[in-house]
């Protein structure tokens, strides 16, 4: 969705070894799983902990070797959250621009990217529900929204 609604073409990022092999990494299996659980328990998402693994420990890939995604090894112990990451996120950006917008009502700006973030979350949930990793039930109201963020 990066391109939706902005003329600008991307950003250009770094990509995952060729090479689905990892043996020259000095970790087991089981190492890896405990920093994961370890990282899990501080509070970190999925995609920090698999920065931090990268920067601090070389860990480039934890599939490659553990056979397992990050998300998978948390869902086992416990640690995922009840909603996606990616939704969260943008539950959080869209609080942000309405608290900017109670201080400066007249923004103009604000209340249009307060508008796309919306809309992208609507579709979002409807993804979501139609995977059925959201109840049918669940509504996107920015109240509601709040009060996930505070948690």
């Amino acid at each position: 969705m990066a391109r939706m609604y902005a003329r600008r073409r991307g950003k250009s990022g770094s990509h995952k070894p060729l090479l689905r092999t990892t043996a020259w990494v000095g970790y087991t299996p089981k190492e890896v799983e405990e920093l994961v659980i370890k990282y899990a328990k501080e509070g970190h998402s999925s995609a920090k902990i698999g920065i931090i693994l990268r920067d601090q420990y070389g860990i480039p890939s934890v599939k490659g070797i553990t056979n397992k995604t990050i998300s998978d090894i948390m869902k086992e112990h416990g640690y995922y959250p009840s909603i996606p990451e990616d939704l969260l996120n943008l539950l959080k950006k869209a609080v942000n621009i309405a608290n900017h917008l109670e201080k400066m009502k007249k923004d103009k700006h604000a209340k249009h990217a307060l508008e796309l973030v919306e809309s992208k979350i609507k579709r979002l949930v409807k993804y979501y529900q139609r995977a059925k990793k959201l109840p049918k039930t669940w509504k996107y109201d920015l109240e509601r929204a709040k009060l996930i963020v505070k948690q």
